[in-house]
């Protein structure tokens, strides 16, 4: 079941249409995957779903040649990708789609399918459980307080009344010097004392600018 329907470097029309149909088949599917509760652009899902695609001809072309291996690894040394920083799970995306590609370019359809099956359950069980998410319920919170206001533990009290955790994650200054950023993650005893929180932030930084949100998630798979 699993054995190659390519042998011996000869690639026949029928088993070339297989793989190509199969890649194309679980590019789509990874491409879904992608898209499964995360944020992405058209133009990455479009690669995506094509890669698998394009990796097999090229390992078809150059199975069994080794000139034909190294100038066509000569050739992909000399690209240069410029585009913004993927995230960690378009890199793993990435990864699964060569994967799959290098499975029906050996002529090993049947594995790809049940590769890819695999990780895809394996990657939907894991959101499901939230694996690595964290706190559903986390909040990012900035603070902007005056300079002469000493940030250490100043707001210590407010969130022990109406916080189970938080953390100051970063601080940087604003306005010439003048000002601090105060960036927290905080989890909320209740939703329902955000504001109340809000207010007593208020009164303690001078009424400057706080903004709160729902925290970004960190690149969860």
């Amino acid at each position: 079941m699993l054995d190659p329907i390519i042998s011996g470097g000869e690639i026949v029309l029928h088993a070339f249409l297989i793989c190509t149909g199969t890649s194309l088949v679980l590019g789509l599917g990874i491409a879904l995957l992608c898209m499964y509760k995360s944020s992405y652009t058209q133009s990455f899902i479009l690669a995506l779903t094509m890669l698998p695609a394009v990796v097999q001809v090229i390992i078809m072309l150059v199975n069994g040649s080794i000139g034909a291996g190294v100038a066509v690894a000569g050739t992909f040394s000399l690209v240069r990708f410029r585009s913004v920083p993927g995230t960690a799970r378009e890199i793993g995306m990435i990864f699964l789609a060569m994967a799959v590609g290098l499975a029906t370019g050996m002529g090993y359809a049947a594995l790809a399918v049940l590769f890819f099956g695999a990780m895809a359950a394996f990657i939907l069980t894991l959101s499901a459980f939230r694996f690595g998410g964290g706190d559903k319920g986390e909040r990012e919170l900035k603070i902007t307080i005056p300079e002469d206001l000493d940030y250490e533990g100043a707001f210590d009290d407010l969130f022990e009344q109406y916080a189970r955790s938080a953390r100051l994650e970063r601080v940087r200054t604003s306005h010439m010097g003048t000002l601090y950023e105060l960036d927290y993650r905080v989890v909320l005893k209740d939703d329902r004392m955000a504001k109340e929180l809000l207010d007593a932030l208020r009164c303690r930084n001078g009424n400057l600018e706080i903004v709160c949100g729902r925290a970004v998630s960190r690149e969860a798979l």
